[in-house]
């Protein structure tokens, strides 16, 4: 193969800098936006020509009303749209320093564009593409200079979503990879470098809080209202699973969840349930059809779930007895304010705080009495918000003393069938377990994984950082026997996570 020279790029402060934008849609226009006021000179191109300056115009509509805000000057808000352009033609990015596509996600479209764009554009011009799914790989795979292919993934809508990840194909060299970081710091976002991977770094990490939820719902376990209420008030989540899930919509998260499962080879870690499939086949994409895990009204409301706090005219328990009683049990039960016997009194409920296990197992492996046991989930908040479960065949009246006696203390209560890890316990272990496989094979740097998920999902804590909170031995725990009950490899443990809990490191330690 003929060794193409390689020229040097300009540096991603220069004043003079010129960006191109392939699409006028949703996401170019976010990205012409943020480059325009980033303070580079913008030229954006569409298919339609009309539709590149409708762009235009919304983009400078956008920017108005910022000044009218009074976040930014009138003098400046000019200025900003001074500096946006559209032109006709591919040919007219001749003198562009960078050219970013954002067209829709067809591979030989991508393909050919690139083709073109190289003929345009000269050697030192970096190209970038803002695919949400393809491989940096396959798009780069015809050009002439590869080393000047990099992906530049934002998020929706642009303006107001910080991260950009800047994705390094297999051929990109450093001084490209370094000349995106500085475009994105430029426009005002946190650009994190990662691999080119199905998914790359926060579509792939964002896979377990919602297929966890779905095998949630398969199960039986809870209700989407239930298990929205629990990642929120004991998670710390901003929005569950499910009401996530129809936000974005699901004719946008099943495919993307199929196509990252199959970019895995089918990890059963990454694999979706029949109720998310169904939705997506039902046409019940969430807020945009009305329907989806939830109905939604004309005015975009959810309507007609049932609530997820559990009510009963049950007597509160006056007595209960602690089944391994570990100190997280004995505070909680000491805040219950009722009596603590010593001696099974062969009527009183059996309090239990399983770890990894459902109160079947629990049951089997102490020999307690199942009717009367309950199950509590203390591996998270439980100030606003304490799940309940019992096993098949429990005395459901001993259960409602026990909710009412929670409820009397405080916290509401959500009661759920049997289910190995509770609610949080499984999808927690879940979102930090896929954090970890994600630096086992280095799809970034572990503080970058936090980082980006933060930012791009706005979790309350980065995944390896959650099983730092979790504590490694816990979240390793948790995993281990879900994996043990259920036989199913979606809950095999990261080596990642695995040699570090066994000795005893912190999740941050690199390899």
């Amino acid at each position: 193969m003929e060794r193409v020279e390689q020229v040097a790029i300009v540096d991603a402060d220069d004043p003079g800098l010129i960006v191109g934008v392939v699409g006028a849609g949703a996401m170019g226009q976010g990205i012409a936006q943020v480059s325009a006021m980033g303070g580079m000179h913008v030229l954006l191109h569409d298919a339609s020509e009309q539709g590149a300056e409708a762009g235009r115009k919304a983009i400078c509509g956008r920017i108005e009303r910022l000044a009218e805000k009074g976040r930014i000057d009138a003098s400046e808000a000019a200025e900003m749209c001074g500096r946006l352009q559209v032109v006709a033609a591919l040919t007219d990015f001749a003198e562009c320093h960078a050219v970013v596509e954002a067209i829709f996600e067809d591979l030989e479209i991508k393909q050919n564009l690139f083709a073109e764009l190289e003929q345009v554009v000269s050697d030192d011009c970096v190209i970038a593409s803002n695919t949400s799914s393809l491989l940096i790989a396959s798009i780069a795979r015809n050009c002439r200079l590869k080393h000047r292919i990099g992906g530049m993934h934002f998020f929706n809508p642009v303006p107001l979503m910080r991260l950009v990840e800047i994705v390094r194909g297999p051929d990109t060299d450093e001084t490209t990879i370094g000349f995106l970081t500085g475009l994105g710091t430029r426009m005002g976002r946190t650009p994190v470098t990662v691999k080119d991977a199905p998914g790359f770094l926060v579509n792939l990490g964002g896979r377990a809080y919602t297929t966890e939820a779905m095998r949630l719902l398969h199960e039986r376990v809870a209700t989407p209202a239930q298990i929205d209420a629990v990642m929120r008030d004991c998670g710390g989540f901003r929005m569950g699973p499910c009401e996530l899930m129809d936000l974005t919509g699901v004719d946008v998260n099943f495919p993307v969840s199929q196509i990252i499962y199959d970019g895995y080879m089918h990890d059963p870690r990454l694999k979706t349930s029949f109720p998310h499939r169904y939705l997506m086949e039902a046409g019940r994409f969430g807020r945009k059809t009305g329907q989806g895990n939830y109905l939604y009204g004309d005015d975009g409301a959810m309507t007609g779930f049932d609530s997820p706090d559990h009510t009963t005219d049950a007597a509160p328990a006056t007595t209960i007895i602690l089944v391994e009683a570990e100190d997280q049990l004995i505070d909680f039960s000491q805040s219950l304010g009722c009596r603590v016997l010593q001696q099974d009194d062969g009527a009183s409920p059996l309090l239990a705080a399983p770890l990894g296990e459902d109160c079947t197992s629990f049951a089997a492996r102490t020999g307690c009495d199942h009717q009367r046991l309950v199950g509590v989930d203390l591996q998270c908040n439980t100030q606003a918000r304490v799940t309940v479960m019992t096993a098949p065949g429990a005395d459901l009246v001993i259960r409602d003393s026990v909710a009412t006696t929670i409820a009397e203390s405080g916290p509401a209560v959500t009661v759920i069938a049997d289910s190995t890890g509770f609610i949080a316990q499984r999808m927690q272990a879940m979102v930090a377990n896929l954090g970890c496989e994600m630096a086992q094979i280095g799809i970034a740097e572990p503080e970058q994984i936090d980082l980006a998920m933060k930012l791009g999902l706005n979790y309350p804590r980065g995944p390896l950082e959650l099983a730092e909170h979790l504590g490694l031995d816990v979240t390793l725990a948790i995993l281990e026997r879900m994996h043990w009950i259920t036989g199913d490899d979606r809950y095999r443990p990261s080596l990642w996570l695995k040699r570090r809990a066994l000795l005893d490191l912190p999740c941050h330690t690199p390899n």
